[in-house]
Order: C-alpha cells, then structure tokens, then sequence
C-alpha cells in the first residue's frame, strides 16, 4: 500500500475533489464503502462552484489527502470565531474502513491546533447517521444536542429523499 502524503488543495484539483466527494456519499458508487447517504439524498452533495470557492477563501483550508499522487479522502477546515469548523469530508469508498478517515481526521485537529490555534473543533451531521455520529464520538467528539435545519429547497446540497432530516452540532476540545 503507498504511503499517504497530505497537501493544500489547488484550483486544479477540483474535478477530482467533486468527484471523490460525490463518490463517498451519493450514488451506487458510494454503497462499497460505509459513509453513503445513498438511502438519505439524491442529487449532488457538493459541486465545482462550492469547491473553488473554499479553495479560494483564505479563511479556508481544503486538505487532500493522496497516494501515489492520486486522492484517496479530503476534509475542509474553516477559521470561525473562536473553533474551527471541520466538513467536506470524505474517503474514497473503497479505501473506507482501513484507517484512512481516522488519519485525515488527526491530520485536521492537527492542523486547526497547531497552524491556527483553534481550542475547539465543530462539525454538523445528519441525525439520521447514528453510525458515523457514534464513529466520531470514539473519536472523542461530544454530542451537543444543537440541531439545525437541513436546507430543503437548495438542490446545491441534495434532493432529500425524506422530510426528516437535520444536522447535529459535534465538538471536540483540541487544546
């Protein structure tokens, strides 16, 4: 197995980004691995515009994970008044379940602590993902009980496929 290497993501690397994305999560595609919302959204779960524009924002940093120069899982980490926020994350289905996740993870927090001095970590994900919200509480990630609406209407994030889904607020102290 190649060694990963972890880099910035660059205006070049979109098409692959969207695509790994789309990959992890929509689609048969994304049934070979763990993480797919498949039975929860159809439709689009990020798209080139939303890509480029994280990519650009210097408040942003848009982590690629790769072996032997190809990507194999991405994260993006925002600079927020007083945390970081941790979303975009993804692995390649076919790589899920080996470790790989856990790493770009630790990579992230990482990151958020030490190049930016965040103390605190926050993520959102769908309640109706009690496997991957009990995945980051082993990974010392706290369930908040803060639920925010899903964004119905707004194709840009998915055609829900039911009229009860909504996101969960995670954290995790870094410092």
């Amino acid at each position: 197995m190649q060694p990963i290497t972890f880099r910035r993501a660059a205006a070049g690397d979109v098409p692959a980004l969207v695509g790994l994305v789309h990959s992890a999560y929509r689609g048969d595609s994304s049934r070979a691995g763990w993480t797919t919302e498949a039975d929860l959204l159809d439709g689009q779960r990020t798209d080139p515009e939303m890509v480029a524009g994280a990519i650009a924002d210097p408040a942003v940093l848009v982590l690629l994970a790769e072996a032997g120069g190809a990507p194999v899982a991405c994260c993006q980490l925002e600079r927020r008044d007083g945390y970081a926020y941790f979303g975009m994350f993804a692995v390649d289905p076919l790589r899920q379940g080996g470790g790989l996740g856990a790493s770009v993870l630790s990579e992230a927090e990482r990151h958020a602590r030490d190049a930016w001095g965040s103390a605190e970590l926050r993520m959102t994900v769908i309640v109706q993902r009690e496997d991957l919200i009990a995945w980051y509480v082993r990974r010392g990630y706290a369930r908040t009980g803060e639920i925010s609406p899903f964004p119905y209407g707004d194709e840009r994030f998915g055609r829900p496929r039911r009229t009860d889904l909504a996101f969960e607020t995670l954290t995790k102290r870094l410092a």
